[in-house]
């Protein structure tokens, strides 16, 4: 019995800071909102960034944040709200709720059967209003239906509370842009395996929606996400793991300028161009071709849509390999 006791004090005194680490990975944010009075400390006098928001505090905090912002208040639930719930609050208060079901309603019309959340993730991704935690901490990651919790909260608040007004418009004007074709019959069954995917967490190495494996969280790398799409499900022919990999196995007769792309396309980034050898350092990033000018990939802010037209984006464009 006194082992026992022993091991079960002993488990509870290594448990306690590492619970109270969870919530803490971003203290300036969190002082950023309780300053503005957005979000407050609890009754002990800790943030517990752990911790789910609960709904009359997520209430008070985007009605704070509109007052702050001078428009109006939306409706807040008062349970629990999931990651993609607080993101569709959060591009409501900002205004942005009619781009976002545009969006849902072009990929709908597109056949991609888009999960409920498509619309407000890829405009709340495109507001930059997620973090990629480091590989040591992936474990902290939210999956879309996990609840908010007070540190991702404070995390998005905070990008909000440094908006101009600038990135609200600028996504309404890219976003305007926002249209997709007819797709063919293996072009859709690719493209809507990729859609089911929008809002999950970027996780290196990371081929599944689920732990397991060498993943000690679900989720996916830039490259992960096409082995995902077509490796896994046998839709395409796919050797490589890594993004320089998949590059590497098409002959460069068969490479492709970004005007020649086509839906489905695999597109290729990074300082490495279409006469050159595919190596790790030339190709580092990876998307899968929505249309000429829209790709869905796995970055810095989850899986999510990104433009093909900004003029950087189009520089760090290599080339592209037909998959289909």
């Amino acid at each position: 019995m006194r082992v026992l006791l022993t091991t079960a004090i002993a488990v509870l005194a290594l448990a306690a800071p590492a619970a109270a680490a969870t919530g803490s990975w971003d203290r300036r944010d969190q002082r950023a909102v309780t300053q503005a009075g957005l979000m407050a400390p609890l009754s002990d006098g800790a943030f517990h960034g752990e911790r789910p928001v609960a709904g009359a505090e997520l209430q008070g905090a985007l009605h704070a944040l509109a007052d702050r912002m001078a428009i109006a208040r939306v409706p807040v639930p008062t349970g629990r709200v999931s990651l993609a719930g607080f993101d569709r609050l959060l591009v409501a208060q900002l205004g942005l709720a009619d781009v976002a079901q545009a969006v849902q309603a072009q990929a709908r019309h597109a056949g991609l059967l888009p999960p409920p959340r498509f619309g407000t993730e890829v405009v709340a991704r495109l507001l930059g209003l997620r973090l990629d935690q480091p590989v040591s901490r992936e474990r902290l990651e939210l999956y879309p239906w996990d609840p908010i919790t007070r540190a991702d909260a404070a995390y998005s608040l905070a990008r909000v509370l440094a908006f101009d007004g600038t990135p609200v418009q600028a996504v309404r004007a890219t976003l305007a842009r926002f249209v997709l074709p007819r797709y063919g019959p293996r072009t859709l069954s690719a493209l809507r395996v990729a859609v089911q995917r929008i809002g999950m967490p970027y996780v290196w190495g990371g081929v599944l929606d689920r732990t397991g494996g060498w993943q000690a969280h679900g989720g996916y790398d830039c490259s992960g996400l096409a082995w995902r799409v077509y490796k896994q499900t046998g839709l395409a022919r796919i050797g490589g793991r890594t993004a320089a990999q998949q590059a590497a196995e098409i002959p460069r007769s068969q490479r492709l300028t970004l005007a020649e792309v086509h839906p489905g396309d695999l597109l290729f980034f990074g300082p490495g161009r279409i006469w050159q050898r595919a190596t790790e350092k030339r190709i580092v990033h990876e998307g899968i071709a929505l249309s000429r000018d829209w790709m869905i990939h796995s970055s810095t802010q989850g899986v999510f849509v990104s433009p093909l037209f900004d003029s950087w984006r189009a520089h760090e464009f290599s080339w592209a390999r037909r998959i289909l």
